[in-house]
């Protein structure tokens, strides 16, 4: 039985796209499904773009996913010498041949064809070129490509996993370059060639290279190998309906992106993976385990899949249903799990505590579970949860000028209640929170008024847990000093 065998063939001209990030993550997937193996083949051969700063960001950022690789990293610049022998070895068979058609030449061909509404494809003007005549061309000091000779057939067809049956007509063809006129082979020859030597069964990639996929069927036949199965999905394009790109849509599109603003790197997985894919029920979150289970090739979408991205939008810096999911995992993973993921992010923003991790332990993991409910990213226990862990948080304009401003006599009324909170003995939430209704009673206020001018006060925000979990957790004596320096909110 053939061993399933997979690759994941990124090109070290950037960081890892999300649109990539996707292709190795159903590659992995099917890789662990089927007991395979994954191989990571960087395809380098573009010298000018390829740089090592990009092998990097790619590999990181495969790694932050969680996605492994049985083999490799291989870099495709280290096997040139295979790619030049199946090249030879077309020629010498007649499967390939030299063509000195210069551009010049071509692009009238290509004019007169437009003019002629004529079929744009290579003419085959040196297909059949004779010794001799390739003799003279070649002594003249005439440069050359190879291009491979498309047999005679009616057409070339092959079954895609996602797609059904795909055929191509052999007059829509035409004999196509696999080797510059430099002697360098071509994208088209070297993939085929490196698929080969490493044993790929089947290959998961975009619908952009399905042009490309009737060529290589005829090249593996050529070179008398066996045919991997073919599997292309559909492309993500975003909300105009255009296809995402660095160029377009720069950073939002980086995997790095993602892990730099406080995603959990399976948050991410799994929005990709329902991102052209769903097991044909309502389910959305998928731990790892399920979603091995769960995914077939056969129920991605055959249309393509949407990334909600609004540029410029003051809700949502990328699709909101990344930012939902990213949520969920927050809110639902094991607290101590995600005690040690905010700590990295205090300790950036120079707001850890050692004592977080020894005699304060308790106090922070359900500090944090108490004020995740309402957090999106990992980023937010830091900026939006400053106030649990440090004095210099932000106290946002809509709730000062809702909850606070609105009501000028609490500058004196936040430090009063301020006073009677540091005279308490027993500082509970049931108590502190009867000291301040009775406080609102005497001054014949809502206590809506006390409570959420003090929440802006204390936390510098709109909304949160109960005020009094709050209050409690701050506890007693940062309580006090708040309130009796919230005149300053006045100033």
């Amino acid at each position: 039985m053939t061993e399933t065998r997979l690759r994941f063939p990124p090109s070290p001209t950037g960081y890892l796209h999300i649109g990539g990030a996707r292709t190795a993550l159903y590659n992995w997937l099917y890789a662990k499904q089927h007991g395979g193996k994954l191989v990571l083949r960087i395809e380098d051969t573009d010298t000018e773009r390829s740089t090592e700063e990009s092998i990097k960001g790619i590999v990181d950022g495969l790694d932050w996913l969680g996605i492994d690789f049985d083999e490799g990293p291989y870099f495709q610049t280290d096997f040139a010498s295979d790619h030049k022998s199946a090249a030879q070895k077309l020629l010498d068979s007649g499967q390939a041949y030299k063509c000195f058609c210069s551009k010049e030449s071509l692009d009238e061909k290509r004019e007169a064809a437009l003019a002629a509404k004529k079929s744009l494809g290579y003419d085959g003007t040196c297909r059949n070129l004779t010794a001799e005549q390739i003799a003279e061309k070649e002594a003249a000091g005439a440069p050359y490509v190879l291009r491979f000779r498309v047999p005679e057939c009616e057409s070339v067809s092959y079954e895609d996993k996602i797609a059904g049956t795909i055929r191509v007509a052999r007059s829509e063809i035409d004999d196509f370059v696999i080797v510059r006129s430099n002697g360098a082979p071509l994208y088209l020859l070297c993939n085929v060639v490196d698929d080969i030597r490493d044993r790929i069964s089947h290959v998961i990639r975009g619908q952009d290279h399905m042009t490309n996929t009737i060529k290589q069927i005829l090249l593996y036949e050529a070179l008398d190998a066996p045919i991997p199965v073919f599997a292309h999905m559909p492309l993500t394009l975003d909300n105009k309906r255009a296809k995402i790109s660095k160029r377009s849509h720069g950073e939002i599109v980086a995997v790095q992106f993602y892990r730099d603003h406080g995603f959990l790197p399976w948050a991410l997985n799994n929005f990709l993976a329902m991102l052209g894919w769903s097991a044909g029920d309502d389910k959305e979150f998928y731990t790892k385990e399920e979603l091995l289970k769960a995914f077939s090739l056969e129920r991605i979408n055959k249309s393509s899949s949407i990334f909600n991205y609004r540029k410029g939008d003051p809700k949502f810096f990328t699709d909101p249903k990344a930012i939902s999911m990213n949520e969920h995992y927050i809110r639902n993973m094991d607290i101590t799990e995600l005690g040690k993921l905010v700590q990295k992010e205090l300790e950036a923003d120079g707001l850890w505590d050692t004592a977080y991790a020894d005699e304060k332990a308790d106090w922070y993991l359900a500090t944090i579970d108490m004020i995740r409910a309402r957090f999106h990213t990992l980023k937010d226990f830091a900026t939006l949860g400053r106030a649990y862990f440090g004095e210099d948080y932000v106290v946002e304009e809509k709730p000062l000028k809702k909850n606070v401003l609105k009501f000028e006599g609490l500058k004196e009324w936040l430090p009063l209640l301020g006073e009677r909170y540091a005279s308490l003995d027993d500082f509970s939430a049931e108590e502190t929170e009867r000291v301040a209704r009775e406080l609102a009673d005497e001054l014949e206020l809502k206590p809506g008024v006390i409570i959420n001018g003090m929440r802006t006060a204390v936390t510098g925000q709109l909304a949160g847990p109960s005020m009094f979990d709050i209050v409690t957790t701050l506890g007693q004596e940062r309580m006090v000093k708040r309130l009796r320096e919230a005149g300053r909110l006045f100033a």
